[in-house]
């Protein structure tokens, strides 16, 4: 049984089990799937909050497949997150990375 595999048989019997859901989604990205990444990252952001680096791979996804206000909000997000848990760096390259969407 592969990684995916195992994560999805966990996940049919803990579905509310946000760390299931960012490891799916850490999957699903190593895989290039990104529409799988945005839908577990958003079930795992519906279920616990994280303290920003999520964001970086969801604002990534969401700009690859052409959804760049999305992925703007996402930064934004992640911005407020990263501030919140002392991370000025994180949010720093997040501000960096929305003044390139002009």
């Amino acid at each position: 049984m592969d990684r995916l595999d195992y994560f999805l048989s966990l996940l049919e019997k803990s579905p509310d089990n946000p760390m299931l859901h960012y490891s799916l989604a850490k999957e699903y990205e190593r895989m290039g799937n990104c529409q799988k990444v945005i839908e577990h990252i958003r079930r795992y952001l519906e279920l616990k909050e994280d303290e920003g680096a999520i964001y970086r791979s969801l604002a990534r996804c969401l700009e690859e497949i052409g959804d760049i206000e999305g992925a703007k909000n996402a930064l934004k997000e992640g911005i407020e997150k990263a501030l919140k848990y002392n991370h000025p760096s994180m949010a720093e390259e997040f501000r960096a990375w929305l003044l390139e969407f002009g």
